[in-house]
């Protein structure tokens, strides 16, 4: 990571940490349309034991939960897991969810082809390069079981944030706080490479609207 990397790095995670800590269960306790679609999947696919990444205060990792999946969250804000274990336990389905503090920057704390599925909402958007990108899903790939699949969703150019706010480079945009990388179609079909890619559907969120795509691919069995 070079040090510019660095340094927007460390201040989103302050940000993070902050803002779950002013604001708990900023997101609602409702699942995000993104989680409930990919449940199906990951149900027709077999799938058993789900990866989410960037769970934040947990809403779509208890959901999985609440469906019957075993979950592992994780996220770089301990205030955010603290809150997910705390609903957990008041929902009933602690025994199912287990949480690690994680930075996706670093390789994944699992073994190889360990678990089924994995789930990232907006978590490969965030202050990351191209290349941790890329670093990321290769991960992913190597913690999945064959015929395991890789649901995540993505804001893309064609939303009304980018080019505005902060330019930090490599269509990463600062605004209220935030940073985003905002995908052009060509990085999805590269982190595709050697997977099936199954769906890029169009989707939009919130009341601005946040425009997003949401990406299934999938690993031959």
């Amino acid at each position: 990571m070079v040090d510019g990397e660095r340094e927007l790095a460390e201040a989103q995670r302050r940000h993070w940490q902050s803002t779950y800590a002013a604001h708990p269960g900023m997101y609602g306790e409702q699942p995000s349309t993104a989680a409930v679609h990919a449940a199906g999947v990951f149900r027709a696919a077999g799938a058993r034991d789900v990866l989410e990444l960037g769970a934040g205060h947990g809403r779509d990792a208890l959901y999985f939960a609440r469906e019957g999946f075993t979950v592992q969250a994780t996220d770089f804000s301990a205030t955010g897991l603290d809150q997910l274990r705390e609903a957990a336990r008041a929902q009933g389905v602690d025994g199912l969810v287990t949480t690690a503090a994680h930075d996706v920057r670093d390789p994944l704390p699992l073994p190889d082809a360990s678990v089924d599925a994995v789930f990232a909402h907006m978590l490969l958007c965030m202050a990351l390069s191209t290349r941790e990108i890329h670093a990321v899903v290769r991960e992913v790939r190597r913690v999945l079981r064959p015929g395991g699949v890789f649901v995540y969703t993505v804001r893309h150019t064609g939303d009304a944030h980018y080019g505005a706010g902060t330019a930090h480079g490599d269509d990463v945009y600062e605004h209220g706080g935030f940073a985003v990388h905002f995908f052009p179609r060509g990085l999805v079909d590269s982190l595709a490479d050697g997977w099936t890619l199954d769906e890029v559907h169009a989707f939009e969120e919130g009341a601005l609207p946040r425009r997003l795509w949401r990406v299934t691919q999938s690993l031959p069995r």
